[in-house]
Parts: structure tokens; C-alpha cells; sequence
């Protein structure tokens, strides 16, 4: 285990013209802030109002550069992670304060790019400068929005939409998002284009404290594996980056945020405010239970919290008097940080395949050295190395001679002569069995026996079995074995010269036959004596006839493509018969079992009122029954009739409840049900949509890259991949790798990262515009 450190924290001060110098002040040191305000003189004489607060802290970033940021904050975090330690950074504050400018910094500009910008670049520096290890990264982008998760790089087309909704699972290792996309990024520039391509993907608003506001936090995870090339260790490390952007905590009152950004502003405070209390229990050193699970946010970054990871956090305030509330809340969480501890240690793990390799030669010099020592004791040696094809060929030479009596014992010697042996015998039999299979399919025709049309084109040509039957005619249980004879009997007719082909393929025409002759399940049609000459015949004729069903069968399943696409409502109709059936199978199904809960939920329901009714009826019954006794003088006593009556309510109450508890369920059920409808009519139309455009819009020179068969799937190729770019972003990407960027050659991958954004976003735009 590692040894256990403090979390290190810093604040950054959003530079301002309206700076409160009387009220904020920085140490000496550049580690400690001081707020100070005037006592409220309306408090009367005795006011023990506090009036002065200090912070100490690792550090204080006022009117800092991104540079110097990075510098200070993350570029140690970032170096650990080659050498097998996880580190998380983390932007905390008021809304508007510059968390996601200290993060993500602004992408239009180079020099202004943030914290996240920086690590790519640095791992990916790391790896040239580490040429002697082979080095894979791979990243995620989380996003937690009003309490459900969501994957930022889920439109990536490879990836597609979850069908399940992410969980946080925990498991030994640590957590995990289940269900999250992890991609591999072989380059600097792939890197990059992931990050645009998830940003462009976040939830945006607008208020009066901030025109883009991020209305959810976001979690940018860099996983890193490291193994040797120089050295034939097993081991290697892994590590793992966690960049983190919170969402901004809200005053609603200066905010002014209503409808929709009133109920984000309330997820965000509401996590924000459980982060704070898992801060407090970790700061705790009493405390055994740590509340991780009351939100998604502090589940997913328990690891990072208080687990294997090096912690920094980034504590962004306001400088002016007007947030000076607001800028005392964000520095105590800070203070609280503080006295979080963590242990980082090194991720060390196993690489199977080298174990493998560094166990097979210690197993060859323990083999070494019990030959010596059968050596020294005098013993018959024992061979333990691997059978070579020399002693391959001569264990199935004797395997040959001993099943054809030759030779009456196989002396066995080792246990791997012993495991070839039978291996041998196996091959024996798999050859026995490919030489009867070759020795059928020279005589007989083999239909498939559940192929009926088939068997029945067949019928129509004539053929017989040996007894005279019809082939396919009931013998009792089962259709018979068929036969044919190559030539012709004596006494009977020439048959015709139209060959078996054309017959076949006429009746095949007749019964729409579309599938092959062979198969796993197959009837026989036996030939009895014939010549060479006529077998061959038959053989040909038979392997044209196969041609003939393989290219039949072609025909049917690629129509020819219209001249003019057909109306969408058209197309749909065919979709849902053909390549969509299976879908739209579910889909009725999934509404079939939701109409019937429906249907279950309203009988219960009625259910449910005649119970009520029956109710009311025998409370009424009994208290009038009571105010009679009462007159009588008699309310004391509880004659049969009251006690017949407070039984019947009892059970009425237990079955009210028993049915109540079914109507709870069944609408649970129904919810569940119409999630599935959901979801099965949006894959149909989606699928739909891929099928459309594959199939009308696709230009011809494409549809044989698309066809099926072929190496790229339906679905696979999207048309803004057809669709060449415009003149526009061509001339932008051939200029940008002609000229050299005023920052060097370090900035080149992030502005073609930028370009393609770009370029997708404009793709996206014109294809919306057209579906319009």
C-alpha cells in the first residue's frame, strides 16, 4: 500500500476590473487568503459577528496565465501517471467563476486551452520520450445531468446510443460506469477530436450570471496501460485520470433562473451539497460511513475521493464584494478538502501471455533437472518434452496396425504418448467418417428432407425410389428414400433429352424454390447401376443445378433498385416485412403486453372502487348499528351482529390492500413496458432511416461497398460519410497542413481536431436542414 497523502488545493481568482482589495487579501507566502468585512453597525452595540477569516491553502492563482495554471496544478499529477498512480483533478465553485475555462479552457483558441487539453498533450508527449515501453491510451467522457448519466461520446458513429441506461458499479478493482463507451486513441489528434466531439455534446444554458453555464458536471477519464519492451517481466501498470468540471452552485436569487434551468439549478446545489457532506465525513477521521451513495456524483467518484488517487482540486471564486458569500462557501469547501487524505499506489498487474511464457521455460529447466536426476539414481529417462511429427507418425502407424489386428499392444511410455494415442484414434474416425460422406455424395443427390417444395419440384421430374415409389410418397412414417437410375431400364422408354436441370429448374420456378440442395437433414436419391459416362453426367448436371438455386436465390434476395425511391410511408411498410420484421415483431409483442397490463391495471382498478364502496357501506352500517346500542344503553357489549360487521371490514381492508398492492405493481409493470415500446419504435425508425438511405440515396458506384456480403455492414456506412466535403473545409484543411500554425508544431493536432468538429457539425446541420 501506498503511503497516505493530503489533497492539494487550490484557488483561482477570476481576474476582474472591480477587484475588492479592502476586503480580500493574499499572504506573503501566496498560500493564504484573507477575507475581511465591516461589522453591520444596525446589530446594536453587542455584535459578535465575525468579521475575519484566513485560508490556508497550497497555493493562490491571481491574474495566472492557463500556463502557469497547468504548471502548478496538474503537470505533476500527470507525470505520476506513467509510473502506475491514478490522479484526479477537480474544478469546484460559484457559477460563472471560470471552472470550465480552467478546464477545458476556450477551444477557438490555442494558447487559451485548458487543463484537459494540456494532459492529452503531455501523455502523448510522455510516450515519444518513452520509446522503450509500449503504451495504449484509451478515454471516456462522462456526463451527470439532473442525476442520470449520460456518455458524451455515445453519437461517435462506431458507438450508437446505449441501449441499457449507465450504472455505477463497484466491483474489487474499484469503480466503474457500466455501459460506458472506452475509446482507443492512437494519436494525439484522435484524442482531441473525442474532447470536441464531447463537448459539443454537453448541456448548455443561459442566465444572468453566466451566458453558457454548464448544466451538468462532466468526467474526461484518460486510462493509461504501460508495458516493458526491454524487459520479459510479466507486470505492467495501469493508471487512470480523472478531470473533472462540477456544475456551478446557484444563488436562484441572483441567478434568475426559471423552468427548466430553476430544476437543473436544484440537481446541481442538491449533488453539490452531498459532495460537501462526503468531504466532511472524509475530513472525519471518526467516522466509519462515508454517504458515497446518496448521488451519482460522489459514486462515481468514490475512488477519487478517498481511495488509490492523488486529489487536486481547483477552487475558482470571484474577486468583487457583490460574491463575497458565495466566494466564503467555495473557500470553506476548500479548507474541508484539506483534510482529506488519500493513498495512492502503484497499479501493478499480470500479463497472462508472459506468465505463460516465463512458466513454460521454468517448466523446461525443471524437466532439465529431473533427467539429471534420473541419471544419477540409475532410471529409465522420461520424456516429458512435446511430441514431435516424427513421433506423431509412428503413434499413428501403430494405431493403423492395431486396428487391423497387425499388432495386438500399444506400449506406452509417457502421459503425452498416451493423450496421442487417443487423439489418433479420433483422427481415425473423423477420416472414416469425411471418406462415407465423400463416398454418398458421388452417388446420391442430397435434398433436405424439411425442404417440401423442394422435394415436391422433385416429384414433378419423375424420380423413383428402389420400390418404385414416388419420391416423397408416405412409406408409413416418413417420406422414403429416393432413387434414379443414370440409364434407362430394359423395356422401358428413352427418357426425354431435357436434362434434369432444365426439369428441375422449371418445377423449382413453379414452387419458387430459392434454397440450396444440401443440408444437415437430408433425403437420399440413390443411383443403381450405371456407367462412368452417365455419373459424370449426373455430377455436372447436379452442380449446374446448384448454380441454378444459388443465383435464383441471389435474384430474390437483391430486387433491382427503383428508378425513383419510393414515399417514406411505402418504404416503411416494406422495411417492417423484410429487414425490419424482426424489430417490429418486438415492438408488437412489447405493445401487445402493455395493452394487456393496461387492460389489468383498469380491472384492478374498478376492483379497487367496489372494494372502497364496500367499505364506506359497512362503516356506516356499523356506526348506525353503534348509535342504536348507545340509545339501548347497551355500548359495552359487542353483540354478533357488530362483530360480523368489524369482520367483514377487516377483510374488505386486507383485500383493498392486496389489491392496491397489485395495482402498484402493475403499474410499475406498465412504465417498464412503455420504456420497451419506446424504445423498440425509436430503434425501428432509426434502423429505417439506415435502410432508406442505404438503399435510394446511396450512389450506385457505393451500393456494391454496401451490399450484403461485403465488408461494411448495413448501418455502418452513414451518408454524410458519402457526401464529400465541402469546398469550404477542404480548402481549411489542406491550408492548415500547408502553413505552420503561429504556435508551433505542438498545436497542429488540436486545429485538425478543430477542423473535423467543425466539419461534422456543418455535415449534421445540412442533413437536419434536408430531413426538414
Amino acid at each position: 500500500m501506498g503511503t497516505r497523502r493530503k489533497a492539494r488545493v487550490f484557488v483561482r481568482v477570476r481576474p476582474t476590473s472591480d477587484f475588492a482589495h479592502e476586503m480580500i487579501r493574499y499572504g506573503d507566502d501566496n498560500k493564504t487568503i484573507n477575507i475581511h468585512l465591516k461589522k453591520d453597525t444596525r446589530r446594536g452595540i453587542v455584535n459578535n459577528q465575525q468579521t475575519h477569516w484566513s485560508f490556508k491553502l497550497d497555493g493562490v492563482l491571481h491574474n495566472a496565465s492557463q500556463d502557469v495554471v497547468y504548471e502548478t496544478v496538474a503537470k505533476d499529477v500527470v507525470s505520476q501517471a506513467l509510473s502506475g498512480y491514478n490522479g484526479t483533478i477537480m474544478c469546484y465553485g460559484q457559477t460563472g467563476a471560470g471552472k470550465t475555462y480552467t478546464m477545458t479552457g476556450a477551444m477557438e483558441n490555442y494558447k487559451c486551452r485548458g487543463i484537459l487539453p494540456r494532459t492529452l498533450q503531455q501523455v502523448f508527449r510522455m510516450i515519444r520520450e518513452h520509446p522503450t515501453q509500449a503504451i495504449t491510451v484509451h478515454v471516456s467522457y462522462l456526463e451527470i445531468y439532473n442525476e442520470s448519466l449520460f456518455d458524451l461520446l455515445s453519437t461517435v458513429p462506431y458507438v450508437g446510443p446505449s441501449v441499457t441506461p449507465l450504472t455505477v458499479v463497484e466491483n474489487p478493482q474499484g469503480v466503474f460506469i457500466k455501459g460506458l463507451s472506452v475509446h482507443l486513441t492512437s494519436q494525439e489528434e484522435d484524442a482531441f477530436s473525442l474532447l470536441f466531439e464531447g463537448e459539443t455534446n454537453r448541456i448548455t444554458a443561459s442566465h444572468t450570471m453566466n451566458k453558457n453555464s454548464s448544466r451538468s458536471h462532466s468526467i474526461f477519464t484518460i486510462y493509461v496501460e504501460a508495458h516493458s519492451q526491454t524487459l520479459s517481466d510479466e507486470k505492467y501498470v495501469t493508471s487512470k485520470i480523472n478531470l473533472v468540471d462540477l456544475a456551478g452552485s446557484e444563488r436562484l436569487g441572483k441567478s434568475g433562473s426559471e423552468g427548466r434551468v430553476l430544476k437543473e439549478a436544484t440537481y446541481i446545489n442538491k449533488s453539490l451539497s452531498f459532495l460537501e457532506q462526503a468531504i466532511i465525513a472524509l475530513g472525519d477521521q471518526k467516522r466509519d460511513h462515508i454517504p458515497f451513495r446518496q448521488c451519482k456524483l460522489t459514486h462515481a467518484l468514490k475512488d477519487s475521493l478517498g481511495g488509490n488517487c492523488t486529489m487536486v482540486l481547483v477552487t475558482n471564486i470571484f474577486g468583487e464584494a457583490a460574491h463575497l458569500e458565495e466566494t466564503l462557501s467555495s473557500l470553506r469547501f476548500a479548507s474541508r478538502m484539506k483534510l482529506v487524505t488519500t493513498e495512492p499506489a502503484i497499479n501493478e498487474k499480470y500479463d497472462a501471455e508472459q506468465m505463460v511464457k516465463n512458466l513454460e521455460k521454468e517448466l523446461a529447466l525443471l524437466n532439465q533437472e529431473l533427467a539429471i536426476h534420473d541419471r544419477l539414481a540409475n532410471r529409465p529417462l522420461v520424456n516429458c518434452d512435446t511430441l514431435d511429427e516424427i513421433q506423431i507418425d509412428e503413434i499413428n502407424s501403430q494405431v493403423q496396425r492395431y486396428l487391423k489386428g497387425t499388432l495386438d499392444e500399444i506400449d506406452i511410455l509417457s502421459f503425452g504418448q498416451m493423450q496421442e494415442v487417443f487423439n489418433q484414434f479420433r483422427v481415425v474416425l473423423s477420416q472414416q467418417e469425411k471418406e462415407v460422406e465423400s463416398t454418398l455424395r458421388r452417388k446420391y443427390i442430397l435434398i433436405d428432407k424439411n425442404d417440401f417444395a423442394a422435394i415436391s419440384a422433385v416429384q414433378k421430374t419423375g424420380l423413383k425410389d428402389a420400390e418404385d415409389h414416388l419420391v416423397g410418397e408416405a412409406d408409413g412414417q416418413s417420406f422414403g428414400l429416393a432413387v434414379t437410375s443414370f440409364s434407362t431400364k430394359p423395356g422401358e422408354k428413352p427418357t426425354s433429352k431435357k436434362t434434369l436441370k432444365e426439369q428441375f429448374s422449371s418445377s423449382a420456378r413453379k414452387e419458387g424454390i430459392s434454397s440450396s440442395v444440401t443440408g444437415k437433414d437430408l433425403d437420399i436419391f440413390t443411383s443403381k447401376d450405371g456407367d462412368v459416362k452417365d455419373m459424370l453426367l449426373w455430377d455436372r448436371e447436379i452442380s449446374s443445378l446448384e448454380n441454378l438455386l444459388s443465383d435464383s436465390s441471389k435474384e430474390e434476395l437483391h430486387p433491382p433498385r427503383p428508378s425513383t425511391p419510393p414515399s417514406k410511408h411505402e418504404a416503411f411498410e416494406d422495411f417492417k416485412k423484410e429487414r425490419g420484421s424482426e424489430i417490429n415483431r418486438i415492438l408488437k409483442e412489447n405493445k401487445s403486453i402493455f395493452n394487456e397490463r393496461s387492460r389489468m391495471a383498469s380491472e384492478t382498478t374498478q376492483c379497487i372502487n367496489a372494494i372502497k364502496r364496500e367499505i364506506d357501506l359497512t362503516k356506516e352500517a356499523l356506526n348506525v348499528h353503534r348509535s342504536l346500542q348507545e340509545k339501548q344503553g347497551e355500548c359495552e357489549i359487542i353483540d354478533d351482529e357488530e362483530f360480523q360487521l368489524i369482520l367483514k371490514l377487516k377483510d374488505l381492508k386486507k383485500q383493498y390492500r392486496t389489491e392496491y398492492q397489485d395495482l402498484c405493481n402493475l403499474k410499475a409493470e406498465i412504465r417498464y413496458c412503455q420504456h420497451m415500446v419506446d424504445q423498440c419504435r425509436c430503434r425501428l425508425l432509426k434502423e429505417f432511416d439506415i435502410w432508406y438511405n442505404e438503399s435510394f440515396f446511396i450512389p450506385e458506384d457505393m451500393q456494391v461497398a454496401v451490399k450484403p456480403g461485403s465488408s461494411i455492414q448495413p448501418g455502418m456506412v452513414s451518408v454524410s460519410r458519402i457526401m464529400p466535403l465541402g469546398e469550404d473545409d477542404q480548402e481549411k484543411s489542406s491550408q492548415l497542413q500547408q502553413t505552420m500554425p503561429p504556435e508551433g508544431p505542438d498545436s497542429i493536432p488540436f486545429y485538425n481536431a478543430k477542423v473535423k468538429t467543425e466539419q461534422k457539425k456543418t455535415t449534421m446541420g445540412l442533413q437536419q436542414a434536408h430531413r426538414k
